[in-house]
């Protein structure tokens, strides 16, 4: 299904917001008029690289699922973005850092690598063996996916720094030209929309007294169940991108990526208690450093802007 919800949600963000980088024309006063794509801010170029590395990042994470790596833990290691977007913007934006704001960057990197070692188990549904080989082909795919989270994050903040807060155009652009990419995964993408129909539960109609069959409210919601889900997620996807896009054009990748580390402690205790997963104690030492060094970071990093505005404020 990884595959199938990536294409999904390129698709549905591409489909509604498609409408505001529309334009009619009328190349001949007895022909109709035709859609056109309005100009764009950013050259087209700038886009094709963000979906090249966006694309390839996502892929992999979902393709660690196949590599069993609980979904706990792949929340916990995707929080090193905040490290890895760091070390990008020291080494080519020639940002400088706190010895604070370092520390707790480190806090963060061994809370992740704390939480690597500990493989949590999975969920109580599953019963499936441990295999080292495949779960380290599954860490080395975040692994690689984190860097390109953190490559992506430069791109994005050296674009909007350039060509202003465009970012309605790159929620469409990113998604639009991304869907060419699915058609060398189309076999996989046909795979996941059959497991989600196979998955859907068909439950045997009530008979009434005259024999015909009657379906209720609650047969209909169990039938169509992950087809709700499916939704729900699209529609959720469509307000993280824009939400988050709109945050890069304003603030540094760093911060952002704070934001979304703040999101996935979020979504790791509700992903432990939907899913049923196991805790040990590495997970949550390990998750612990990890939200705990974010928060550090964010409260030196917001005093540091604080008395950067006091400063300039009594120059002028």
């Amino acid at each position: 299904m990884g595959t199938t919800l990536t294409f999904s949600q390129m698709l549905f963000v591409t489909l509604t917001t498609l409408p505001s980088f529309l334009t009619w024309t009328r190349p001949f006063r007895f022909l109709p008029p035709i859609p056109q794509l309005k100009a764009r801010q950013v050259p087209l170029i700038q886009w094709v690289l963000q979906v090249v590395v966006l694309i390839t990042g996502s892929l992999l994470n979902n393709w660690a699922f196949a590599f069993h790596v609980p979904l706990t833990l792949q929340i916990v290691f995707r929080s090193a973005g905040l490290a890895v977007s760091m070390l990008f913007g020291y080494l080519f934006m020639s940002k400088r850092y706190s010895g604070i704001q370092v520390a707790a960057v480190l806090l963060v990197t061994a809370g992740v690598v704390l939480a690597t070692l500990s493989r949590p188990e999975a969920s109580k549904e599953e019963n499936l063996e441990y295999d080292p080989d495949e779960y380290a082909q599954g860490i080395s795919m975040l692994v690689l996916s984190l860097f390109l989270t953190g490559t992506l994050g430069i791109l994005q903040e050296k674009t909007f720094k350039k060509h202003g807060p465009c970012w309605r155009e790159s929620v469409f652009y990113t998604h639009f030209l991304s869907l060419p990419f699915f058609l060398m995964l189309i076999p996989q993408v046909k795979l996941g929309y059959s497991s989600l129909a196979a998955a859907a539960y068909r439950r045997t109609p009530t008979f009434n007294q005259s024999g015909s069959a009657s379906w209720s409210l609650e047969d209909f919601i169990s039938q169509h169940t992950p087809y709700f889900a499916l939704a729900a997620n699209l529609v959720a996807q469509l307000i993280c991108v824009s939400g988050v896009n709109q945050l890069t054009s304003s603030v540094s990748s760093v911060s952002t990526n704070l934001v979304l580390t703040i999101r996935k402690a979020l979504s790791l205790c509700f992903s432990v208690w939907w899913f049923g997963n196991e805790w040990n104690a590495e997970l949550g030492v390990g998750a612990g450093m990890v939200f705990l060094g974010s928060m550090l970071y964010t409260t030196v990093s917001s005093d540091t802007s604080s008395r950067t505005k006091d400063t300039k404020e009594k120059a002028e």
